[in-house]
């Protein structure tokens, strides 16, 4: 079941942004160029914070991270901790589900240079609050890089000095869910090494075991 608000498919909220979307509509018609909503239900009790819809991948197909190397490694590892079923194929309508899992943007609206800026992030930080506030079983975030941590925490109301980001880290929010650091997963990071499969997985691993034992009535650590 749906559970996000997504801004008009013609937002006029970031003058930069728009623009470039109808540059884009103009250079690749049949492309979606349009705020890609998110991807998930509202019953699930984990959130993946990424930044923006890559050009190339879900400002193409319509879906988060779909269509381009950073899905390829987020996907798989969805597929493999049990937070996604079916098959991931690059297309919107390869029939994979998310399970217990949902997938949100910081922005929703591709920027260019996949660089949105401080204005542009917290003028759609709104749609982020959306999201999070109608995911009412939410127990934990993975967010995708320093600015989807410091997106999530500014939606919190939460300063940034307490909850230092770094790959790996998880941090118990007042009154929230824990929150769950990663480097992104951009073909960029995994080239230079910042990031390796092993560490990406590392961090759904401590997830999954996270909620299982939420599940179970297991204490918090």
């Amino acid at each position: 079941m749906a559970f996000d608000v997504s801004p008009p498919s013609d937002c006029q909220d970031c003058p930069r942004l728009a623009e470039y979307r109808r540059a884009n509509r103009a250079e690749f018609p049949d492309w979606h160029n349009a705020p890609v909503a998110s991807f998930g239900a509202a019953d699930a009790r984990l959130a993946v914070i990424g930044l923006a819809p890559g050009l190339r991948g879900a400002n193409r197909t319509g879906r988060p991270f779909t269509g381009d190397y950073a899905g390829d490694l987020l996907y798989a590892t969805l597929l493999e901790f049990g937070f996604a079923s079916g098959q991931y194929d690059r297309r919107p309508d390869d029939g994979l589900r998310l399970e217990d899992c949902a997938i949100v943007n910081a922005v929703r609206c591709v920027p260019p240079q996949n660089k949105p800026t401080p204005l542009e992030i917290a003028t759609c930080r709104r749609y982020l609050l959306g999201a999070l506030d109608a995911l009412g079983n939410l127990r934990a975030i993975v967010v995708l890089g320093r600015i989807a941590h410091e997106s999530a925490l500014r939606t919190y109301g939460l300063p940034l000095a307490r909850f230092a980001f770094s790959h790996g880290a998880a941090h118990e929010l007042p009154g929230g869910p824990r929150l769950f650091d990663s480097y992104h997963c951009s073909r960029y990071n995994t080239n230079t090494g910042v990031l390796t499969t092993q560490m990406f997985r590392a961090v759904f691993a401590g997830v999954r075991t996270y909620l299982s034992e939420a599940s179970a009535g297991v204490p918090i650590r």
